[in-house]
């Protein structure tokens, strides 16, 4: 029995020294940073994530784009070294909520390390509809349930998920129109065939300022830095949140010295002038955390995204 526990303590003794070496010399070869395919919002925000890890890194920081719905399997199953990472989006925890056979846990299988990212949705009304703020939009539905329609874009997603939240707290009956991409449900608002839209604020900005679209609210829990004339859709139903975030994972068991010294130079890169201005621009705020903070917004996100998902019967397509 002794000779069993003296065996197992030298095993976890060999474990432990061997993740304090490996964490003194990390890095010492290229880093991949796992992400969706090129030209959205996770791609714009992985390459200027390596840019800032290669230089405080001292190493080579490289973007290696897949298919959205494979990158949660695919990294999981990587070395937990701390040179493979991911930057996805909440759909990595939403997505076990709307499809089965998920190949990842996405609280067991990852070990989080910064949230990086947020963007709002904003609520954008037709300008025929008779409302100019969230309490008049709730009114007129409540007054004519079924008769609304909303824009919404592939199942699941964030402003999908925005209009469903709402439609849950306010407590309306509004119908949902589903469309291939955003640009052809806003096509739609602005030609009058469906009523509002939970949009991304980089598209529907645009149309806003031109007066073809009527802005009524943000959807983030606070007033916005990118929608700043804005009120919140909190302001009128208290609790409501519904964002695009985004961040960056290794795969579990990557040693915490590793997590942390990424962690470190992440949110140093998120809170520089240029970058805030850089993601600003691409319709992103930019949020640095600790890993812990990160954990708990991906589990309050899920309880309350995870539930609307369920009693709304939405799978992804």
């Amino acid at each position: 029995m002794t000779n069993t526990v003296g065996w197992i303590l030298s095993i976890a003794i060999a474990v432990f020294w061997t993740h304090a070496a490996s964490s003194q010399t990390y890095p010492n070869k290229p880093i991949r940073i796992v992400t969706a395919t090129p030209g959205g919002n996770n791609d714009v925000m992985a390459r200027l994530l390596a840019q800032g890890l290669t230089a405080g890194l001292g190493q080579n920081v490289i973007v290696e784009n897949r298919p959205s719905l494979l990158l949660g399997g695919y990294v999981s199953k990587a070395p937990p070294d701390g040179y493979t990472l991911l930057l996805s989006s909440g759909s990595l925890w939403l997505l076990p909520y709307l499809q089965d056979n998920v190949p990842y846990d996405p609280v067991k299988d990852f070990s989080p390390i910064s949230l990086t990212n947020r963007a709002p949705n904003i609520l954008v009304v037709h300008p025929s509809l008779p409302v100019k703020s969230v309490p008049e939009l709730i009114a007129l539905a409540r007054a004519k349930p079924g008769t609304l329609a909303y824009a919404a874009g592939l199942a699941g997603t964030s402003p999908h998920l925005a209009a469903e939240l709402f439609k849950s707290m306010a407590r309306v009956n509004i119908l949902g129109i589903h469309y291939k991409g955003a640009v052809a449900g806003l096509n739609d608002l602005i030609g009058g065939q469906v009523q509002l839209m939970f949009a991304t604020t980089s598209a529907a900005m645009p149309h806003v300022k031109s007066g073809r679209l009527r802005g009524l609210a943000s959807t983030s829990a606070v007033t916005s830095k990118l929608l700043p004339d804005f009120p919140t859709v909190a302001a009128t139903l208290p609790g409501y949140k519904s964002e695009a975030e985004y961040g960056m994972w290794a795969p579990s068991k990557t040693p915490p010295a590793i997590i942390n010294r990424l962690n470190q130079e992440i949110v140093h890169i998120v809170t520089q002038p240029a970058v805030i201005e850089k993601f600003f621009n691409a319709g992103l705020e930019s949020v640095g955390s600790s890993p812990e903070q990160f954990d708990a917004e991906i589990r309050s996100d899920m309880a309350r995204m995870g539930k609307v998902i369920k009693d709304a019967g939405i799978r992804a397509n």
